[in-house]
């Protein structure tokens, strides 16, 4: 079970780096180009045509290595349908607006209805075959379980919903998301390496393909993940957390997921109520692109904070 994790790394790294110069080339020629918001940051025009679905290079090779250890893992087998589920609906965006050259994608109660109905049949697969129970990891309290009995069916519906749409809201540089969430990825894999747990092959399968794909994901981007791959990977994320008894632990190492969803909620109302913009602009990453600060440096400082709260959620355990 130990060294799953290190194989599963190498061999999802691996699958990435040999399929990306595939796949990128055929988005190219389909002209899966990324559509850029004119009310955007003046200096993302130039992205524009730059292949987007990406996200399918990450699935395939999460998917590709996980099947590899997949046998009698029910952790696994749960995480990935999520992985996958999420991802579905994000490609089924992304297709909508790249491909049928409508703007706005699914319909936001498309989103919602696909959204929850992956979340439901989740937490169905939680209690039901992986035998979770409704207790939950507390940080900072050396071990201590809480069982919040009931509640915890709305908390993880709400949790769900609110981490895949914030990882989505945090894909909005070029590897942002990506390195944001390789460092998330990489604190559940220590933590499941660690502690025996059945969700190291996917944590590790995760790791390994956003290693890979980040070589054609950084500034400048030769590929972005569209919302094929910021969906997938919030619901790995969450799925890996509550799998994990750990959803409490996001709001620690995935502090940037929250900050950016807040960020929006607050340029929002307040703009509804006052007319005028909280931020310069919002999700939180472009506010700070807006006074003065490069792409590259955002991303950075990002990663960097992650890391550090990465840290210090080990030290939570």
């Amino acid at each position: 079970m130990n060294n799953q994790v290190f194989y599963a790394v190498i061999i999802a790294f691996l699958l990435n780096i040999v399929i990306s110069p595939f796949v990128i080339p055929f988005l190219k020629r389909l002209k899966f180009g990324q559509n850029v918001r004119d009310d955007g940051p003046s200096t993302h025009l130039k992205k524009s045509g730059t292949p987007t679905m990406g996200g399918i290079i990450i699935l395939i090779s999460m998917t590709l290595t996980s099947l590899l250890f997949i046998s009698g893992n029910k952790s696994l087998q749960t995480i990935l349908f999520v992985t996958l589920g999420f991802g579905f609906i994000g490609f089924l965006d992304d297709y909508i607006k790249i491909v049928k050259k409508r703007s706005l994608g699914l319909t936001p109660m498309q989103k919602i209805i696909g959204q929850l109905a992956v979340t439901f049949i989740f937490a169905y697969l939680l209690y039901f075959y992986v035998g979770i129970d409704t207790q939950i990891l507390l940080p900072f309290t050396n071990g201590r379980m809480l069982d919040v009995g009931i509640l915890y069916w709305p908390l993880l519906i709400v949790g769900v919903i609110a981490v895949v749409n914030a990882v989505n809201l945090t894909d909005g540089l070029d590897g942002l998301a990506s390195s944001v969430t390789v460092l998330v990825a990489t604190f559940f894999a220590a933590v499941a390496f660690v502690t025996l747990s059945e969700v190291t092959p996917i944590a590790g399968a995760a790791v390994g393909s956003l290693l890979g794909f980040l070589l054609f994901n950084t500034y400048p981007a030769k590929v972005f993940m569209g919302d094929t791959g910021s969906l997938a990977l919030g619901g790995f994320v969450v799925a890996t957390a509550f799998v994990m008894k750990m959803p409490l632990f996001i709001l620690i190492v995935g502090l940037i997921y929250v900050i950016e969803n807040l960020s929006v909620i607050i340029q929002v109302a307040y703009f509804k109520k006052t007319k005028k913009r909280f931020f310069k602009m919002a999700p939180i990453h472009h506010h700070f692109e807006l006074s003065g600060w490069p792409e590259t440096k955002v991303v950075t400082v990002f990663s960097i904070i992650t890391a550090m709260l990465c840290l210090i959620g080990l030290i939570a355990l």
